[in-house]
């Protein structure tokens, strides 16, 4: 067998870090951003982002590569823990402070374990303190389990709240421990004591600053449902990291790893105190070119360049727009997206067996089936904040990616009852405006600013009152059937059959009356080539009339005036009632499309639907009435 050609070899990785960092390219081809280089260094804790963005990739980097000096304890509570440590509560405790005491012990117990074990690596006696730990250790090791890498939440909140042991450091519960006390209060006795402990261990053991041990926190929405005791679950974390500076000064951090939508649903009075440890990650289209081009040389050979990469393995442009901008556009601009889609691109092209580039036709075909999944994706991304996702897509199918607010509203009343009937619980949010919300800050939609169209990837200004103009991502487009702006496909000239039967069927009579069939021909053409001037000439005028619709319009009117000025020409001949009657049928689906969608422009008569109506009326007629007809344009 021959050597394997370049796209042969070529491989992004895996989607999820776990298994990116096992037998993937998250060694090899991990880009050291500015965001992770900020949680390496201890000056930011905590990392917010989409699904996607590189938090786990982040994460898991810090946990198995090595790369933090000190040690790192990974902990990732899973959906079986979930019910437990939600509903965990403490009398005498508010709900967010008591499971802050539950990180907080989690956090001792992590800590303690790291201290045991590596008071092995330092030459010399063991202190007493980690002694004193390894001895609390072992008299509760049915609470706690003898597995190291075992988040054991289960197991650890009950000896939180009763039962745990703390004779290692000379304390009985029967002499220590008032009977009057409330659960809580004993509870913060119980963690001050264990707290105290590792501490010392720390003191004695001297290892901070140069060996931190740092604390990652990551998977959250394993164990969230977007209920009270969910997001008191995540305030006590914050609350217990940000403890964690004061208890254990350098010899312990945090880094917490939580989506967006999960931290900015969260409203407590201590928040603003965590502004300066906030990290949010967005990726730039650069960033993502330069991760691309990394994970491609680590898999393809190190010899492979951006120039090779954008024009001799993929293709150089697909629909007229460079590769890797044409790619990037329909991606969230995130990693995960991005090893997707290049992932299935390469795929496509093996399997129509294009082994030594990837063809524009190659990158098509995977554009429809990566559109696919992110439609899905995103449904289950937001899964639990907003179970209604799904039933609004039917509101943007096989239509124009660009719709009007005024479009919009007649499209939610029409659906709006039903939507209340099924989700009860959200009609507060199933409004109009709770609506294009929604769909903005979950990225599927954007809005004009400007000259430009903004898609949510961070904290923006939300959708105003005045905003009028949305855009469907393009990474959602070709799922549903969006592709252009005005929802109207290309003018191919296809006989539209509603036109041609009202023709034959005698409503309108395709006789000459008088001249010869070629002067008949000529006068025809002559009348749609002036109805596509006019076209052209009220589009440049309608200030109302959205950008890409302008643009988009405008295309195919000058297509059907360039058939219609080459028809004379045409081997084999066409006829000229075809061509008009086929140029009038698109014109006045057009104008239902527009009038349909409010994208018309200008009100009233001097809409461009309206002037779109008239012309396709005259030139059914002036097919039907011959050369004496008086349906001029």
């Amino acid at each position: 067998m021959g050597e394997s050609s370049v796209v042969e070899r070529l491989y992004f990785g895996r989607d999820d870090a776990e298994r990116d960092i096992a037998d993937g390219l998250l060694r090899a081809g991990f880009k050291e951003t500015a965001a992770y280089g900020a949680v390496v260094s201890g000056r930011k804790m905590l990392v917010i982002g989409r699904k996607g963005v590189g938090k786990s990739a982040i994460c898991v980097r810090l946990a198995y590569e090595g790369v933090h000096s000190g040690g790192t304890a990974l902990i990732t509570p899973d959906d079986t823990a979930g019910e437990e440590i939600r509903q965990f509560e403490l009398t005498g405790l508010a709900g967010d402070h008591a499971k802050s005491l539950m990180w907080r012990y989690v956090f001792a117990l992590r800590a303690a374990q790291y201290l045991v074990r590596h008071a092995a690596e330092h030459s010399g006696r063991t202190p007493a303190s980690v002694k004193t730990l390894r001895s609390f250790l072992k008299a509760n090791q049915e609470l706690i389990g003898e597995a190291q890498d075992s988040n054991g939440f289960q197991q650890w909140v009950q000896g939180l709240s009763g039962s745990l042991s703390l004779e290692a450091f000379g304390v009985k519960a029967a002499a220590d421990f008032a009977r009057t006390s409330t659960e809580g209060a004993r509870a913060a006795h119980r963690l001050k004591v264990l707290e105290e402990g590792v501490r010392l261990g720390f003191v004695d053991l001297g290892c901070a600053p140069a060996h931190t041990l740092l604390l990652l926190v990551d998977q959250l929405e394993q164990v969230w449902s977007g209920d009270l005791e969910s997001n008191s679950l995540i305030i006590g974390l914050l609350l217990a990291a940000r403890h964690v500076g004061s208890q254990y000064g350098n010899a312990l951090r945090c880094a917490l790893f939580l989506r967006s939508d999960i931290y900015d649903s969260l409203s407590f009075g201590e928040g603003d105190k965590f502004r300066s440890d906030e990290l949010r990650i967005d990726w730039t289209e650069s960033d993502l070119e330069d991760l691309a081009l990394r994970r491609a040389k680590s898999s393809a050979g190190p010899e492979l360049t951006a120039q090779q990469l954008w024009s001799e393995v993929f293709p150089r442009t697909v629909r007229g727009r460079h590769t890797a901008s044409y790619l990037l556009s329909h991606t969230l601009l995130r990693p995960r997206d991005l090893i997707q889609y290049l992932n299935e691109c390469q795929f496509t092209a093996i399997g129509n067996g294009h082994r030594d580039r990837i063809h524009e036709s190659d990158v098509l075909a995977a554009t429809r089936r990566f559109s696919e999944w992110k439609l899905k994706d995103l449904v289950q991304e937001y899964l639990v904040a907003h179970p209604f996702l799904e039933r609004l897509f039917p509101l943007f199918q096989n239509s124009g990616y660009l719709m009007t607010r005024a479009a919009l509203r007649h499209r939610v009343e029409l659906t709006q009852d039903t939507l209340h009937r099924e989700f009860p619980a959200y009609a507060v949010v199933l409004t109009l405006d709770g609506i294009i919300r929604t769909l903005y800050e979950v990225g599927f939609l954007g809005v004009r600013r400007g000259n430009g169209i903004v898609y949510a990837g961070v904290p923006l200004l939300p959708v105003q009152p005045h905003e009028d103009e949305f855009h469907l991502h393009p990474c959602f487009r070709e799922a549903l059937g969006a592709t252009s702006a005005a929802g109207v496909g290309a003018y191919d000239r296809q006989v539209l059959d509603s036109i041609q039967s009202q023709v034959m069927s005698g409503s309108v009579h395709v006789v000459a009356q008088g001249g010869s069939r070629a002067a008949r021909g000529h006068i025809l053409l002559e009348r749609l080539e002036r109805a596509c001037r006019s076209v052209l000439g009220h589009i440049a005028r309608s200030e109302g009339l959205p950008d890409e619709v302008r643009t988009e319009i405008a295309a195919q009117v000058r297509r059907i005036l360039d058939d219609t000025e080459h028809a004379p020409y045409a081997d084999p001949p066409v006829g000229e009632d075809r061509i008009v009657l086929e140029a009038a049928g698109y014109f006045r689906t057009l104008a239902s499309r527009l009038r349909r969608d409010g994208l018309d422009g200008d009100d009233g008569a001097d809409s461009l639907a309206v002037r779109l109506s008239e012309l396709s009326t005259r030139l059914v007629r002036s097919v039907g009435g011959g050369p004496g007809s008086s349906g001029e344009s």
